[in-house]
């Protein structure tokens, strides 16, 4: 059974395993639009493309993902309170205290990111601090901080980049294969034709490719990251009223973003968003209904 300890070497391993499938992925498209369009300097461009953001993702994609959530550092002076509480849970967790920040948001809602737990942040909305308790504030920023402890957050922010670099990249090439971009000879050119045809091909599934990724990724940290946070404040049932309250705020977040939601403890779009089956089936996190019933049996 996975604990925080073994998730910890666990996903770095798989952090290491994303970038190099991303890579690939990245690579095989280069390898088809430049058959596509007929210049090999396509593929080479998407090679050294793919070494420059896989390096970005790493050293700077929590930096990326706070900008893109609206974060702002906060000093302990103007959140005592928020302050008090992560520096509690770190020193009981064993971690360096995580550099804080606040989204000016009425959402409830928060996320950590960082390299590694010395790097690593924590960014909550002035929402959630209105709405919960000091007890389900705990168990909120328990959550958090367990992801920091087992190296979740550097496995979901780089693929914050990732998923996003994917993504821009197959709209450019569908955007120029509709709209020109190909001398008129090449209209007659059957091989040239063949390889279009595999790169929209490509283009349409990649970043459905990328988003399941995204949500395999997503799902199965918040369950552990629950039950972590749970066994650090010896409380599940704080986090499971924290999560009752958030699941059940119906508009979305102000900046929420395909791209950022598997960082938030809960779906940044709120629970208008959670309409038919289909969409149920790509959401980034697991329902809330059955976060909180197992973290009730954890109490009992």
């Amino acid at each position: 059974m996975a604990t925080l300890y073994t998730q910890a070497a666990s996903n770095v391993r798989r952090t290491w395993a994303l970038m190099s499938v991303f890579f690939a992925l990245l690579i095989a498209l280069g390898w088809i639009f430049s058959q596509a369009y007929g210049n090999p300097a396509i593929l080479y461009i998407f090679a050294g493309f793919s070494i420059f953001l896989n390096i970005l993702a790493y050293w700077q994609s929590d930096k990326i993902a706070l900008s893109l959530s609206g974060a702002k550092f906060v000093e302990k002076s103007e959140a005592p309170e928020l302050y008090n509480v992560v520096e509690n849970l770190a020193i009981t967790a064993g971690l360096p205290l995580p550099r804080i920040y606040l989204i000016n948001d009425d959402a409830p809602n928060a996320f950590a990111t960082g390299r590694d737990k010395d790097h690593a942040a924590v960014a909550v909305t002035t929402g959630l601090l209105a709405m919960l308790t000091r007890t389900e504030l705990e168990g909120v920023i328990a959550h958090e901080l367990s992801h920091i402890g087992n190296r979740d957050i550097l496995l979901s922010t780089v693929v914050v980049v990732l998923v996003g670099l994917v993504a821009m990249v197959s709209d450019i090439f569908l955007r120029s294969a509709f709209w020109g971009g190909r001398r008129s000879g090449d209209r007659d050119n059957n091989a040239n034709s063949l390889f279009l045809v595999l790169g929209i091909i490509a283009a349409i599934l990649s970043p459905i490719v990328a988003t399941l990724i995204q949500l395999a990724i997503s799902r199965k940290r918040e369950f552990l990251a629950d039950a972590s946070g749970a066994l650090l404040t010896r409380y599940p049932d704080g986090l499971a009223s924290a999560l009752e309250k958030i699941s059940q705020y119906p508009a979305p977040m102000k900046r929420a973003s395909t791209s950022t939601a598997h960082l938030f403890i809960a779906n940044p779009f709120g629970q208008k968003s959670l309409g038919s089956n289909l969409k149920k089936l790509f959401l980034t996190h697991p329902p809330a209904e059955e976060r909180i019933r197992i973290l009730r049996e954890m109490g009992n």
